[in-house]
C-alpha cells in the first residue's frame, strides 16, 4: 500500500501542474496597414507564445515598446525585440515567449512611415 501511495503521489503532482500546460499562442498577422486583430486579450501572469506574422510583401513591425518592457520575455527570444519593435520582414513570422506582465492597456502600432497614421495600430489588454 506504501509503494503504490509514493508512486501516486508524484504522478498526481505532475498531471495536475499548471506547469507542464503549453502556452497559448497568439497569433497576430500584419498586412498593409493593419494587425488582424488589432485587440489583443491576454491574463496576466500566463504564458504565451505571440506568433506575429508579415503577410505583405513590404515590410512591417510590431511596437509595443510598454508591454515589452513589463512582459517576461523568454532569454533566447529578446534578440527579436529591440527597444520595444520587433521587426518581421515581408513573408516571414516571429515566435516570441513570453509571460503576460501587470494588467493594463499597452499601446501597439507599425513604426514605419504613415503605417498608424493609416490605421496600423491597436492594443494589447492584460486583465
Amino acid at each position: 500500500m506504501r509503494i503504490a501511495l509514493l508512486f501516486a503521489v508524484p504522478l498526481i503532482v505532475l498531471v495536475g501542474s499548471p506547469a507542464l500546460a503549453q502556452p497559448a499562442t497568439i497569433s497576430v498577422q500584419m498586412s498593409n496597414f493593419k494587425f488582424a486583430p488589432s485587440k489583443i486579450v491576454l491574463d496576466h501572469g500566463q504564458s504565451y507564445v505571440l506568433h506575429v506574422a508579415n503577410a505583405a510583401s513590404g515590410g512591417h513591425d510590431f511596437t509595443a515598446s510598454d508591454f515589452f518592457a513589463a512582459a517576461s520575455v523568454v532569454a533566447a527570444d529578446r534578440r527579436y525585440i529591440s527597444d520595444g519593435v520587433v521587426e518581421v520582414a515581408p513573408g516571414q513570422a516571429v515566435d516570441i515567449h513570453l509571460t503576460a506582465p501587470a494588467a493594463g492597456h499597452y499601446s501597439l502600432k507599425c513604426s514605419h512611415s504613415f503605417h498608424k497614421m493609416f490605421g496600423m495600430s491597436g492594443e494589447i489588454v492584460v486583465r
